[in-house]
């Protein structure tokens, strides 16, 4: 039996979300160029008003903000890429375990028997892309268990697939 360092119990895992045993899921990398795009539309929305008031008002440092706003959102189309990779998930024989972040991890764990609902939804954008969004709607607000960026087979069989799964934990109680 391994100890923690004050001597009692069982050592803690040294990293949370580092589970060996699980086979994590990747999404679909179209996540990633939906997602520049999007930026890219919130690029145009805010540079070209704010380099027309700066060109208009003729102030030098008026050109501080679209300068701003460019280094911001060029430094988010840096991060975009990586976000998507790090966004997997993995079903197990009793939860579904999602995974996402890079700098700030966060590991959400669903038990089947806690799922109320799964609904999978797909925007004008994400369809362009091939893409689908599942999400879980469990008795807790607080749940943000969804997946997105899915292809839609793989969205609707995970759907099926839960809410089957949910229903025999439901039967089981």
């Amino acid at each position: 039996m391994t100890t923690n360092p004050d001597g009692h119990g069982a050592a803690p895992a040294a990293d949370p979300f580092d589970l060996h045993d699980v086979a994590w899921t990747a999404v679909s990398p179209r996540l990633t160029t939906a997602r520049l795009v999007v930026l890219g539309i919130w690029a145009v929305v805010l540079l070209v008003p704010t380099v027309l008031v700066a060109a208009l008002v003729g102030v030098a440092w008026v050109w501080v903000v679209p300068g701003v706003l460019a280094v911001v959102l060029a430094w988010a189309g840096l991060l975009v890429p990586r976000q998507v990779r790090a966004l997997r998930y993995a079903e197990r024989a009793d939860d579904l375990l999602i995974r996402r972040g890079i700098m700030l991890r966060q590991l959400v764990v669903v038990p089947y028997g806690r799922m109320q609902y799964v609904d999978v939804s797909s925007g004008p954008l994400a369809r362009r892309f091939g893409i689908a969004t599942v999400q879980l709607h469990t008795a807790a607000p607080g749940t943000d268990a969804t997946i997105p960026g899915l292809p839609p087979t793989e969205a609707a069989r995970l759907r099926d697939r839960l809410a089957s799964r949910g229903e025999a934990r439901l039967a089981g109680l």
